[in-house]
């Protein structure tokens, strides 16, 4: 008269078990798609833009600090000058925007 336990979860069979994975497939695909892909694409134009810092251009540190880059010491540091007479040591990857960009010389 009364269904038991064990035939009531049986109803499921197999298809029930992919079927309870398919919104955590979707979960994590809507998740790639709006958060993990657009961070990599800025982390990707900040190294670029990083990378490409010369001398004379104008740029804005994450701390805030606008100054002119003086010179490309090595892969990790540049020094800005923040005040005229006024140079410090910076890390690449704490320069935040270039606000001016210097022509290359022909």
């Amino acid at each position: 008269m009364f269904a038991t336990p064990a035939y009531a979860q049986a109803a499921g069979g197999a298809g029930g078990a992919f079927a309870s994975f398919v919104p955590l497939i979707l979960i994590f695909g809507i998740m790639y798609f709006l958060l993990i892909r657009p961070q990599q694409k800025k982390v990707k134009e900040h190294k670029a833009m990083v990378e490409a810092l010369r001398r004379g251009d104008q740029i804005v540190t994450q701390g805030g600090v606008i100054g002119k880059v003086t010179k490309v010491v090595d892969d990790n540091e540049v020094k800005v000058e923040i005040a005229s007479g006024t140079e410090v040591r910076v890390v690449r990857h704490t320069i935040q925007q270039v606000i001016t960009k210097t022509e290359p010389a022909s």
